[in-house]
């Protein structure tokens, strides 16, 4: 295999994949603590056992995940040269939207941690569309490269 990553393409390919997956896994699963969370007493045990996870999930899944992912993806890209392929405008674009989403879940969590959350159960429960639709939209442009 020619290109950039020589033989390590597949490699570097595979480790992308995972860590898009456990990048997604945890931004599809914290609005969900912070729906969980919106219940709990501010003070309660409970209420702090929340702060403990979503700032766990955050720091040591979700955030080095992301890191990964761009790392392995930005690889992927030079290897690719698929820098001037319409289909990846397209999907820097929804990565920026993923992007976006992953400062203001950070932004919530701080939030959260401070007993000062104002928004309800239901808009995190929104909230947890955001990545989802995003990744469906990846995933659409990178396997079909509709153009």
């Amino acid at each position: 295999m020619t290109g950039f990553l020589g033989l390590g393409y597949p490699w570097v390919s595979a480790l992308h994949i995972v860590s898009v997956m456990t990048w997604m896994t945890g931004m599809l699963y914290l609005p969900q603590l912070y729906a969980y969370h919106c219940r709990a007493e501010p003070g309660s045990a409970q209420s702090e056992t929340f702060k403990v996870m979503e700032r766990r999930l955050l720091s040591i899944i979700i955030n080095p995940a992301m890191l990964l992912s761009w790392l392995f993806g930005l690889a992927l890209a030079a290897h690719l040269d698929a820098w001037s392929e319409t289909w990846f405008h397209g999907k820097l674009a929804l990565l920026a939207v993923m992007q976006v989403t992953h400062v203001a879940f950070a932004r919530w969590r701080r939030q959260f941690a401070e007993d000062g959350h104002r928004r309800g159960e239901r808009f995190y429960r929104r909230a947890h569309d955001i990545p989802g639709l995003a990744m469906i939209g990846i995933v659409l442009l990178v396997v079909v490269k509709p153009f």
